[in-house]
């Protein structure tokens, strides 16, 4: 059972009334606690992967790569482990971001909607049925699910490229992956999600954060070379955002991810912002 690493960078009660004590789950569990009502569930599966279930229990699946990630719970690396799914949506076109993408797409016959030009990637080369490979750009809003759950393209700073290697020559081939992109979900109970994929950071997360008023950010602060640092995602996190609580996300898989939950607890200092650094595995309640 994973030990609870719920670290509160403040004291102050979260308005929107969410569980802050994560739960240790197994796949059973897990299935079993998506029936209770009036929730939005939110599982961490290490690096941006996330099993996120609705209120009227719909399981979406953000960023799937499970079966070789160092991070992911061996419970969960079968994708059989995730129970059903609904609903698949990829924020770019890297490896350790959508390396699942086909066979869990496939196991359950879900959508999968990433940005247009990945979209079109998984459609032409055959790693998805067309009418699976579903396309949207930025600022676009669709309800794949029903109306009560909306999902809002929006802008990510980092790059898309799709590395797939052909079968027929058995070599790596470079293909288009369209532009990073995050997600906003807002979910039947009006609670809203934003989903960053990978990014550095940039002006109109302002902008975003003002549009959309998010209660919860899944946050990457792994730094290095690819993406933002803890430091950099406390004074986005502070300045920009201003959410309820940030689920700290994209760090600790590789040497090349070194930032901390830790580190950006020490970066944000005193705020009302909840920093629910949870293990992979774990999940929270709103």
């Amino acid at each position: 059972m994973f030990k609870s690493l719920v670290l509160c960078a403040a004291a102050a009660v979260l308005a929107s009334g969410c569980a802050l004590t994560p739960s240790a789950t197994t796949p059973a569990a897990t299935a079993a606690s998506a029936t209770a009502a009036g929730k939005v569930k939110v599982q961490w599966l290490g690096q941006a992967a996330f099993k996120i279930t609705t209120v009227e229990g719909k399981v979406i699946v953000i960023d799937p790569w499970l079966r070789t990630n160092p991070k992911t719970p061996e419970a969960y690396r079968k994708l059989e482990a995730l129970g059903k799914v609904d609903l698949i949506l990829v924020t770019h076109g890297h490896f350790d971001h959508m390396a699942d993408v086909p066979d869990l797409a496939r196991m359950h016959t879900a959508p999968v909607w990433a940005n247009s030009g990945l979209g079109q990637s998984f459609a032409i080369l055959g790693l998805l049925p067309p009418a699976q490979a579903q396309r949207m750009n930025m600022g676009g809003t669709v309800t794949p699910i029903g109306p009560k759950v909306k999902v809002s393209m929006v802008k990510a700073e980092h790059s898309s490229e799709m590395v797939w290697k052909n079968p027929a020559t058995g070599k790596d081939e470079v293909h288009v992956g369209g532009a990073s992109a995050g997600f906003i979900i807002e979910f039947e109970n009006g609670f809203k999600l934003w989903h960053m994929g990978d990014t550095g950071v940039f002006g109109d997360m302002k902008l975003i954060a003002d549009m959309f008023k998010p209660d919860l950010v899944l946050l990457p602060i792994g730094g290095g070379q690819f993406q933002m640092n803890p430091q950099q995602a406390a004074m986005v996190t502070k300045d920009f955002v201003k959410p309820k609580a940030v689920i700290p996300m994209h760090y600790g898989t590789n040497p090349g991810l070194p930032g901390t939950p830790a580190a950006l607890i020490q970066a944000l200092g005193e705020t009302s912002v909840k920093v629910m650094a949870i293990n992979p595995g774990e999940m929270v309640e709103f």
